[in-house]
């Protein structure tokens, strides 16, 4: 789609293909390593293979795009006719992504804002939507940018995982944690702050853990018009009872998504993640 400024974002956004289509948005993905073999997320590898490696204890890896891969998005996008492009990337505390955007935009042939949006999935998923939106109501390069960062300022997400052992294995989350969390079983709720992933309570059995996450998220969305994303892998109806809570719950849902996550997040937080981003407008 042509336009004045584009969006580009990676693949650990996770916005449903309708809405990158309707507003133009470009993901470059991420790649996942299976042993020996690399495939790229969203087209070579699913959910649920990516599920089955992990319990058969596969090694598993995740690694950026190159900067040439960035830059060809760039050259296309400024082909298709965007006179400038906005950028957004997950947080530069999980990966080199940010990195590599940012050096193929020194090359690129229109200007490019690259931004590290210290999010992730649908977190990072409603900032370059809000992009796209101003976008597609004329704004300039910096307002664009301006009402990604806002709503990424805005924005909070929250999950609980079966065991920390995946975020450990991928240096996401720090090794005392993880033993602690595992030397008194207990089932982690753990936030995004700060670009990193922080350790938020500690609650005995997963139906606690889950009513928990429920309790947060709605304190957090409040009364005012929020969107939320309920993502999960390998746990579709624990996702789907979630989600229908939620929308009963919180008086001023607009968007409410449920979807899996692809395997770049799946693979360090294992199967039974459940998920919830919280995103005012």
């Amino acid at each position: 789609m042509s336009r004045h400024v584009a969006i580009v974002t990676d693949s650990t956004a996770y916005l449903p293909p309708q809405t990158m289509e309707r507003h133009g948005i470009t993901a470059v993905p991420l790649t996942v390593v299976l042993g020996d073999r690399a495939f790229e997320e969203g087209t070579e590898i699913s959910a649920r293979s990516l599920a089955l490696a992990l319990q058969k204890r596969r090694s598993v890896t995740t690694s950026r795009p190159s900067p040439e891969t960035f830059a060809e998005a760039y050259r296309a996008t400024a082909e298709a006719g965007a006179s400038g492009i906005v950028s957004l990337h997950l947080s530069s505390e999980f990966s080199g992504t940010y990195d590599a955007a940012a050096l193929a935009a020194r090359a690129a042939p229109v200007p490019v804002r690259v931004v590290d949006t210290g999010m992730v999935a649908m977190a990072l998923g409603f900032c370059a939507l809000a992009a796209a939106e101003a976008a597609d109501a004329g704004s300039t390069l910096d307002e664009a940018v301006a009402a990604a960062e806002k709503r990424a300022a805005g924005t909070s997400a929250f999950f609980y995982v079966d065991t920390l052992d995946y975020l450990r294995r991928g240096g996401r989350i720090g090794a005392a944690q993880a033993l602690l969390g595992s030397a008194f079983a207990v089932k982690p709720l753990l936030q995004l702050e700060g670009g990193r992933i922080e350790l938020l309570e500690k609650v005995r059995t997963a139906s606690k853990a889950i009513a928990r996450l429920e309790e947060i998220v709605t304190e957090r969305a409040g009364a005012g018009r929020v969107d939320i994303a309920v993502h999960h892998l390998s746990a579709p109806d624990r996702a789907s009872a979630l989600a229908a809570r939620l929308r009963e719950r919180v008086p001023g849902v607009a968007d409410l998504h449920v979807s899996e996550v692809g395997a770049v997040i799946g693979a360090h937080t294992g199967p039974g993640l459940l998920g919830v981003v919280v995103s005012p407008r």
